[in-house]
């Protein structure tokens, strides 16, 4: 069951309109008659829409484009203005609707990376400076990567990637280019203090940017829908301002590297189904893990790490999104040539673990919940609630989320979810293996 909810937490805060408690808002039950278990389920749908429209601004930016998206996202946001929609009952089905556009969007934009990038491959990436002028590129818009690396190509301009950008180097129309030399740093929270210490020019591509420090405020640019106060944006994906900056600051010393492995995409999976099966049927693959989603320096997200490093050797990790930085440097080694961990992309990649376990469905003949994989979630962000409903739509149970639950989930939503889903809050890493498991 789920953990107690703290007492002092507000049950809802709504100023949508004149009718607000003393002209500030309404905390409990509004006078429009609006019970705050519907008040955080509007929160909830206008956050999963949020997360539903960032993948479908990049899509919409490669040329895809899915009408049924947008009329969803018309309708749910109508959905949540004043005295529009009362019924809880509804709100949860328009929850699990946006679940159903989540997946619709994301395969969107995983198809329209592929068509123009290729299908990801598996490939070790340099992490760590090389001698010369840098750019670095954080965020997720890998269009805005493909025309900075064009505009660097012939120059002596390194570009680096950093957070989610990580995955850009498993597409072969991506890492063909020669001036992709790497990955600086790891999750996005890690930035202030990354592009500090590198004397680089850095380009913010879309969400996961921070207010800049002040001694790489001069160094930093924009585009697509980021934007900074007092920071130039690019527009057009005219670059050479960066180039310029890069040459002039004089580059980046070289350092000692390391690696780590990113790159597998549904095919690469796919094309070890024979091997995964025998494995499978013979005990020496036990169960299947899927650790990601949206890391943050709180300290409870260390629980991540310390789960994947007790996973017992007959398991195998699946990673996605930034959650991955919290153990994709650790070595768990192979079941028989068939990598421990599998890293599979961006947060908008999740659609691409989903096909990977319907596919294990039909190769094992089992439904979805019947397959020996178990979904373990960190939570931070908005964003990440496209991806939670989307699972909740495919009818997923079982999964473990944290380090806390969405502050949108009142003692009512949490009911809901533990009847139908069995989402479940993560405890010890060892206990949890232990109870996921059965020993």
């Amino acid at each position: 069951m789920m953990k107690d909810l703290p007492k002092e937490r507000l049950d809802m805060f709504c100023y949508q309109c004149s009718q607000t408690v003393a002209g500030n808002g309404c905390f409990m039950k509004g006078i429009c008659g609006k019970e705050p278990t519907v008040a955080r389920l509007q929160d909830n749908l206008l956050f999963t829409m949020k997360g539903i429209s960032a993948y479908n601004y990049q899509a919409n930016h490669l040329g895809a484009k899915d009408p049924e998206v947008d009329e969803f996202l018309t309708k749910g946001l109508y959905t949540t203005l004043t005295n529009v929609n009362f019924d809880t009952e509804d709100l949860i089905q328009l929850g699990l609707d946006a679940g159903e556009a989540s997946v619709k969007v994301m395969r969107l934009l995983k198809n329209a990376h592929i068509e123009a990038y290729g299908e990801p491959t598996p490939v070790e990436v340099k992490v760590g400076a090389q001698e010369g002028p840098a750019i670095i590129v954080t965020g997720h818009d890998l269009k805005a990567l493909e025309e900075l690396l064009k505009q660097c190509e012939g120059t002596d301009v390194n570009v680096y990637t950093h957070s989610e950008m990580l995955p850009a180097h498993g597409y072969p129309e991506l890492r063909k280019y020669s001036s992709l030399k790497g990955q600086i740093g790891g999750p996005w929270f890690d930035q202030k203090e990354v592009f500090s210490k590198y004397n680089a020019v850095i380009l913010a591509t879309s969400n996961c940017v921070l207010l800049p420090k002040d001694d790489y405020k001069d160094r930093i640019y924009t585009s697509g829908v980021a934007k900074l106060p007092c920071v130039p944006q690019i527009l057009d994906y005219n670059f050479e301002p960066l180039i310029k900056q890069a040459q002039e600051l004089g580059g980046l010393e070289a350092e000692e590297l390391t690696t780590v492995t990113t790159g597998f995409g549904v095919s690469t999976i796919l094309s070890l189904a024979p091997k995964i099966k025998e494995l499978v049927e013979s005990g020496k693959i036990r169960r299947f893990f899927l650790v990601g989603g949206c890391d943050s320096p709180n300290p409870k997200n260390s629980y991540y790490r310390e789960f994947v490093k007790n996973l017992p050797d007959d398991t195998v990790v699946l990673t996605l999104a930034c959650g991955k930085y919290k153990f994709n440097d650790l070595d768990l080694g192979d079941i028989e040539g068939i990598p421990r961990l599998l890293d599979m992309g961006q947060c908008n990649d999740a659609v691409a673990a989903v096909d990977v376990a319907l596919a294990l469905c039909d190769l094992f003949e089992c439904e979805l919940n019947d397959l020996p994989l178990t979904i373990v979630l960190s939570w931070m962000e908005q964003k990440a609630a496209a991806v939670l409903w989307a699972l909740f739509y495919l009818g997923k149970k079982d999964m473990l989320i944290g380090p806390i639950l969405p502050a949108w989930a009142n003692e009512d939503i949490v009911k809901v979810l533990v009847d139908n889903f069995n989402l479940t809050p993560i405890g010890d890493p060892k206990e949890d293996i232990k109870r996921i498991l059965g020993e």
